[in-house]
């Protein structure tokens, strides 16, 4: 009996552990029955499949690009093999908000977030097109560490040339109301006429047929600051027949919050378009508590049918320039005649006497964030100002004997850019709050770098090596708000549903093969401010399109990562 059932592996198997198969040799040798083949089997992890459900022990199979099945698969055979067991397996994570895009042209393989297990990165806030001659040789003059030629005209064109060059992560992007606006208007504070809102409405169709997700806007910057509700709207409507998103950085975070959650809840109705807020919060102490009602706001338009979802980033300083904390009247017309205004004795101190005020119908993050104590520096172009670098703003008045407004105002004019600064602005329980909120993604509003070559010249704020792994580190881990099943979600399933990324998100079968493997117990972000350039740890392979990009912790060398449009299969 026991040699009848043989052809059984796992019941011959057991009999052979129990000693009990010596006398069938002679008879017959134990066959088991052919399974399917695959190019790659991640063997025995606990697979989170991007639901929010609870982790369940199985083997996820891949061919080429795309995952061929997940489950017990114990009969089937691969071409590689990773064994997974004590780990968790996911779908690759998603960056709703990166700044990667001069990053990766520098080096394509993205390593401050492949090693937390981000496979696509969305840029959102600013376009690299379409451009004009003028906007082409502006960008160029104004690069800084990190240098390149221009070669590209449209938002596609770009984004097309950026996969070319070789990524190793998946890239996405917004077409953003700055960059249309500056191509046809010039960066001047005036309403359109209706010959150039049409033309900005032509140039947004065009980046949505060439796979743009939506439209994007930073509206504390100029020139999206000079915008109106009704211009907003009219742009965000293009994007209706593409099913296309709007997402925002609001025009206020701090003493007008909750009006720009309004205008915000209005242009999505009035558009008819999904919305999602960047980096949501509540930025200065005085502004700590209106984040309930703000809450409150959102959740009472999601109640009404209207699809708006928010992300944030793990940290409690937000980082920009120091264009966050000068009025947009002075930086009208772009950076050089911004700088020629600061020169100016008398603008000069009109600026510092706005700076020093409670603002007055624009954003200041200086004056949010409430102490001089409270701004770091981070990036310069000018070499003679790097020893600067990763000092407060307290410290760089005191080294220069002046005020901290007068230092703001000659860094801006001495460094020739708007200079790179975290700003202190929001609180750890508010950050918990928005953590718990169930439609809450997260983005790092950061480039991804690396600790080497020309990404040391500068510092950065530690979300750019930190943001998703703190994720499981202290929300998970530590406070206990998020379970791993929920947090996988956050990173994966929510995002692609929001952003319209098709075939992504999920691990299941023809889904695309971005698949992270990581242990929950031991993930850690390691990056701080004062020493921001390191990675984190914890997550142990990272495969985008079913290629190895990282492998026991290691950079492969791999660039598998495509351009994904919208609505792409």
């Amino acid at each position: 009996a026991y040699c009848r059932d043989m052809n059984n592996r796992h019941f011959a198997s057991l009999l052979l552990a129990l000693g009990l198969l010596a006398g069938c040799a002679s008879t017959s040798t134990p066959t088991a029955p052919a399974g399917p083949t695959y190019d790659l089997v991640l063997r025995g992890g606990t697979v989170y499949d991007g639901s929010g459900g609870p982790g369940v022990v199985q083997d996820v199979a891949i061919n080429g690009n795309t995952i061929a099945a997940v489950g017990v698969l114990g009969n089937a055979t691969a071409k590689r093999e990773i064994d997974a067991r004590g780990q968790a397996v996911a779908p690759g994570f998603i960056n709703v908000l990166s700044h990667s895009y001069s990053s990766l042209m520098q080096d394509g393989k993205s390593q401050g977030e492949i090693r937390q297990g981000v496979t696509t990165e969305i840029f959102g806030e600013v376009s690299m097109g379409p451009l004009t001659d003028k906007m082409k040789a502006d960008a160029k003059a104004e690069q800084g560490d990190i240098q390149y030629d221009i070669t590209w005209t449209t938002y596609g064109e770009f984004m097309e040339t950026l996969a070319r060059k070789g990524v190793s992560p998946n890239i996405a992007g917004m077409i953003a109301v700055s960059t249309v606006r500056e191509n046809v208007m010039g960066l001047g504070n005036r309403a359109p006429t209706p010959d150039e809102l049409e033309k900005m409405r032509g140039l947004v169709r065009q980046a949505m047929e060439e796979g743009a997700l939506g439209l994007t806007t930073a509206l504390i910057y100029t020139p999206d600051t000079f915008t109106t509700t009704e211009e907003l709207i009219e742009l965000a409507k293009v994007t209706r027949a593409f099913n296309g998103l709007y997402t925002v950085h609001m025009r206020s975070e701090g003493d007008r919050f909750l009006e720009a959650i309004d205008e915000t809840i209005r242009i999505a109705n009035d558009a008819g378009v999904r919305a999602e807020i960047y980096h949501l919060k509540a930025a200065g102490q005085a502004n700590w508590d209106k984040l309930d009602e703000a809450i409150e706001m959102i959740d009472a338009a999601r109640a009404t049918g209207l699809r708006i979802s928010t992300n944030m980033y793990t940290y409690t300083a937000g980082a920009t320039g120091f264009d966050a904390a000068m009025p947009p009247w002075v930086q009208e017309g772009g950076l050089q005649a911004w700088i020629a205004r600061l020169k100016d004795p008398a603008m000069r101190a009109r600026v510092i006497a706005e700076m020093r005020a409670p603002p007055q119908g624009w954003e200041s993050l200086y004056w949010s964030a409430g102490s001089p104590e409270r701004l770091r520096v981070l990036q310069f172009k000018n070499p003679a100002l790097k020893p600067l670098t990763g000092k407060t703003l307290a410290e760089v008045a005191r080294l220069r004997g002046t005020s901290p407004e007068d230092a703001i105002v000659d860094l801006v004019i001495e460094d020739g850019t708007r200079v790179g600064v975290a700003y202190e602005l929001m609180t750890e329980p508010n950050l918990q709050k928005q953590v718990a909120l169930p439609y809450m993604s997260f983005g790092s509003d950061a480039a991804s770098q690396a600790p080497e070559g020309v990404f040391l010249r500068s510092s950065t704020h530690p979300r750019a090596y930190g943001n998703f792994a703190r994720l499981f580190a202290k929300y998970v881990r530590e406070d206990k708000i998020l379970s791993v099943a929920e947090a996988v979600r956050r990173l994966t399933s929510l995002p692609a549903d929001n952003f319209g990324l098709v075939r992504r998100g999920r691990l299941a079968p023809g889904m695309h093969a971005d698949v992270v493997v990581f242990d929950p117990a031991t993930i850690q972000d390691h990056a701080t401010f004062d020493n921001p350039h390191q990675y984190a740890t914890g997550v142990r392979d990272v495969l985008v399109n079913g290629v190895p990009v990282l492998l026991g912790g290691e950079h492969t060398g791999a660039l598998p990562g495509v351009y994904v449009r919208r609505g792409e299969k």
